[in-house]
């Protein structure tokens, strides 16, 4: 078993970091080489701003290479609650603006010709209890009646016809939105804001950014030192950088992923007949989709830990065991690939992007980032070019986390509280 990434460990090999020393003056300098970093890039690589691009590590090797790989609309919360928390305009919009992401994603995959697997297959969210099913039924009429008509409610004598397990009650399928490989559309996107001009830097993690007193700022790395009219931080959960500021925000869950053998084809069909990406309704919650070799991506908040190699390994045998319990046919299948990375969650669950100190950002997807951090790339070059009505996130307050300085230590005291929770919910 690779304690290792799945989609990072089969991409293309591909050479589009600058090997020169970080240098020189900017229209756009980008500190993150995600999703959001890359997007915002090749957007404005695109418009003919000059940009420079600096990430820590690897570019797409953190959360943008280590997620579930699905592509899903509809709000991380339960959209009835997030209603009674914005009202309803703000709750459609907040809805809207995911929806659009996936538009976002699809269309980029189709002008850059990116080769990532995608599969345009919907999201079931499947009923883990029959009370469940009940309040799925009453989100999915809210969700018909008031923004998006482009689902189904799935019952517990249909639900065999989608996911082969005697342990859902029914579900919710929402048809918009797919699944791919994060690998390849990583590399994708570097490639395509390479082409149109970006300049990207990999292992030049950032020490300090400066504001001029003639304009603009001075962006310090391991790599050499830069100048730039803008700056934009899209950086999430890292750990690295001056941006204690963000870091006390964002609480970094750990989320944790198994790749299993391929199963072969008479298993998928039986098991999961129509390849959608799935997620429980549990608090403690399973995400899971199969690749394009017929692998299972199985993940979840398996523990409440930072990832690293041997907490990676711990929680890789709880999703085993969860695995093993949703489909026991599973139980003599090998597990190939397992590793963690860090969700950049905020206390409400959305994202936040504007300026803070004349620095323009965009993080806080709180797990459900893939096509969300894609759009907002995009957005964020429209903000940065004058247009700040573009941002769906423009009028949400964000307060630090009361007593988070940065290091999540109430992690093991919240996932006792999900656990225990769990149990009665």
């Amino acid at each position: 078993m690779k304690l290792e990434s799945y989609w990072l460990d089969t991409a293309p090999i591909a050479s589009f970091g600058d090997d020169a020393a970080v240098q020189g003056r900017v229209d756009v300098a980008v500190i993150g080489g995600g999703f959001t970093g890359l997007s915002a890039a090749l957007a404005l690589a695109r418009r003919g701003a000059s940009v420079a691009l600096l990430d820590a590590g690897r570019i797409g090797g953190g959360a943008s290479g280590r997620n579930g790989g699905q592509v899903n609309t509809g709000v991380a919360q339960d959209f009835g609650a997030l209603i009674g928390q914005l009202g309803l305009e703000r709750a459609r919009r907040c809805y809207l603006a995911y929806a659009s992401a996936v538009d976002t994603v699809e269309r980029l995959i189709h002008e850059e010709s990116i080769d990532c697997d995608y599969l345009a297959s919907g999201k079931l969210k499947l009923a883990s209890k029959p009370h469940h099913y009940e309040h799925l039924a009453k989100t999915a009429d809210l969700i018909y009646r008031e923004v998006d008509q482009n689902i189904e409610l799935i019952d517990g004598v249909r639900i065999g016809e989608e996911v082969q397990s005697d342990r859902f009650y029914g579900g919710l399928l929402q048809r918009h939105g797919g699944q791919m490989h994060m690998g390849k559309f990583a590399v994708g996107l570097a490639q395509a804001a390479r082409r149109h001009g970006a300049t990207l830097y990999e292992h030049a993690p950032v020490s300090a950014i400066v504001k001029q007193s003639g304009g603009g700022y001075r962006v310090a790395s391991a790599r050499g030192e830069l100048t730039a009219t803008n700056v934009l931080i899209a950086t999430g959960p890292s750990k690295h950088g001056p941006f204690s500021w963000y870091r006390r925000r964002i609480a970094p869950i750990g989320s944790f992923i198994i790749v299993t053998e391929p199963l072969g084809a008479d298993v998928v069909a039986r098991l999961f007949p129509n390849r959608r990406a799935y997620t429980t309704t549990r608090l403690m919650h399973n995400y899971f989709r199969l690749t394009a070799d017929d692998r299972l991506v199985f993940g979840g908040r398996a523990r409440f830990t930072a990832s690293e190699q041997p907490s990676d390994e711990k929680s890789g045998r709880i999703l085993q065991r969860n695995l093993v319990e949703l489909f026991p046919e599973l139980a003599r299948t090998r597990i190939d690939y397992c590793w963690g990375g860090l969700v950049d969650m905020t206390a409400d669950r959305l994202p936040r992007a504007g300026q803070h100190d004349g620095l323009y950002f965009s993080m806080g997807y709180s797990g459900h980032g893939t096509q969300m951090s894609t759009h907002m790339g995009q957005v964020m070059a429209d903000v940065i070019g004058g247009r700040d009505d573009a941002n769906p996130w423009r009028d949400f307050a964000w307060p630090a986390i009361p007593g988070h300085t940065g290091k999540p230590w109430f992690l093991p005291i919240v996932g006792t509280y999900y656990r225990i929770k769990d149990v009665f919910y």
